[in-house]
């Protein structure tokens, strides 16, 4: 398991402000929701977490040290459209997780090392439920079939910190419904610290044990990019007590 946490953190582009003094501890373990309207920044957030961008001002750590600048093993990230190869079938789209992160140059594995890579695969395959289609390739499952590899391939490479942005946005509400009954057991077996960013509030709360929502609580109309948006309410869905980071309380 692992912490993260945002110091100070502004993101600026230029004269837009995006972001501005984001401050959050995530405690390990936790499964963390981050909601706000289009164009609050959450993509930004996620972006910063996965090494994929760095703030204008201050500081993220995890577990205490400055985020590395690269995505690395300890993040995974399930993205809105499915991120699986589309070349290769279920086990394999699998099975490359695990080559990857123990062969990074030539994502190959062979004797012993391939045989325990591919029982761990099928391991993962059976959990989120696609051991009957081991040897399809993406284009014959249905979309929450897809995610379902998607998240499983996250999962190959053990993260500490496992990254969702909008993952269940694009399924009908039937497969939705499955993908959470599959998510919540799976981040407690295998212990993660999980950042999940929806549009969905209801299935913030549903799946989170806290909820974050950041949004642009100061706005000029003359100079649309003079602020960003910052938390505008933290709340600890385990103990239902809401903390609005602004001084007024939920009503």
């Amino acid at each position: 398991m692992s912490a993260l946490s945002l110091r100070n953190v502004w993101v600026e582009y230029g004269e837009q402000i995006v972001l501005e003094r984001i401050n959050l501890e995530v405690a390990a373990g936790a499964f963390l929701s981050v909601v706000g309207p289009s164009g609050a920044g959450k993509s930004t957030l996620l972006r910063l977490l996965l090494g994929q961008e760095r703030p204008t001002r201050g500081e993220i750590l995890i577990d205490g040290k400055p985020l590395p600048p690269e995505p690395g093993p300890d993040r995974g990230v399930v993205f809105q459209r499915y991120s699986v190869f589309p070349h290769l079938t279920v086990l394999k789209n699998i099975l490359i997780a695990f080559e990857f992160a123990q062969s990074p140059l030539l994502a190959r594995l062979a004797g012993d090392a391939k045989q325990a890579a591919v029982a761990k695969s099928e391991e993962l395959m059976h959990a989120v439920g696609l051991g009957a289609h081991r040897d399809k390739y993406p284009s014959a499952l249905s979309g929450g079939m897809q995610q379902r590899l998607a998240i499983a391939q996250a999962l190959a490479r053990q993260p500490k910190v496992l990254l969702l942005d909008e993952p269940f946005g694009a399924l009908d509400p039937g497969t939705r419904e499955q993908m959470h009954a599959l998510i919540v057991p799976l981040w407690r077996e295998h212990g993660m610290t999980v950042l999940m960013v929806t549009h969905d509030l209801k299935e913030a709360m549903a799946l989170g044990t806290r909820l974050v929502a950041i949004d642009r609580v100061r706005r000029d109309p003359q100079a649309p990019g003079r602020y960003g948006s910052s938390i505008t309410y933290d709340l600890d869905l385990t103990r239902d007590s809401p903390v609005s980071v602004l001084g007024f309380a939920k009503q």
